[in-house]
């Protein structure tokens, strides 16, 4: 098995190239979660760096966070996981751009939507299926009412429906349709960030989030206990989970 995660220094070091490459899903799990983390750790803080790039290798970007690592026995671990990479690329504070194509759902959604901008192909689709699995999703909880409205965050969290790439920039979640995402990353970097001091981008990048990251983070901190000390302990969340690894419908007993 081949690297998960394909890193490309670009621009002389101004832009950090980061390829999720476990297709044709992608999936979000604590591997691939903890490697993206130590990237981070090890090339986050080169002063020169700029922006750092988000994609999905193959047709999708992700199909989100591993399901089975959504069972009890492991649940606690990958949330505390998943969320420590979002304080590790707050804490950067560099530019962060997210490469679209395909599904983005769940976990993927989530972290595409942290991003400063998302870049869509066409046949992208985006959603938050976690509540037709009997769960629900933390971060997207927080960043869809901040990024897209309520009412957004609403609809997608609480009917897991999936949108296509026009309705997700209608609403404000994507920033940018394009036949080639990527191409159009490296030229809104090209024309937006590369003429820019990386220095002050770092510092302008924690002040415009600074209120944003502070009342973020610690709402994550509240959902997430809400999440494992409260809604993993219904058997609905079990049975959720478990159904959908056995390929079967839930059966729901409502408790």
């Amino acid at each position: 098995m081949g690297e998960r995660i394909l890193t490309e220094s670009l621009h002389g070091g101004a832009v950090l190239h980061l390829l999720l490459n476990a297709p044709p899903g992608n999936i979000l799990d604590i591997a691939m979660i903890s490697g993206l983390a130590r990237i981070l750790a090890d090339r986050g803080g080169d002063p020169r760096l700029k922006a750092i790039m988000i994609e999905g290798s193959g047709p999708h970007f992700s199909y989100g966070a591993s399901v089975q690592e959504h069972r009890p026995d492991k649940v606690a671990e990958m949330l505390s996981t998943f969320h420590a990479l979002f304080r590790q690329l707050a804490g950067l504070d560099r530019i962060l751009l997210a490469v679209v194509r395909g599904r983005c759902l769940g976990g993927g959604m989530e972290l595409a939507c942290f991003c400063h901008r998302v870049l869509a192909s066409h046949d992208a689709r985006l959603g938050q299926p976690e509540i037709h699995l009997g769960v629900l999703p933390p971060v997207a909880s927080l960043i869809l009412p901040r990024r897209a409205g309520q009412a957004t965050a609403d609809d997608l969290c609480l009917t897991g429906r999936t949108i296509d790439a026009r309705q997700a920039a209608a609403v404000g979640i994507v920033d940018e349709v394009a036949d080639d995402p990527r191409a159009a990353a490296d030229a809104w970097i090209e024309e937006h960030v590369l003429p820019k001091s990386a220095a002050a981008l770092k510092h302008a990048v924690c002040a415009v989030r600074h209120a944003w990251n502070r009342e973020f983070f610690a709402d994550l901190a509240d959902v997430e206990r809400l999440y494992l000390d409260d809604l993993m302990r219904t058997e609905d969340a079990v049975e959720g989970i478990e159904a959908f690894i056995a390929k079967r419908p839930p059966k729901w007993k409502d408790r």
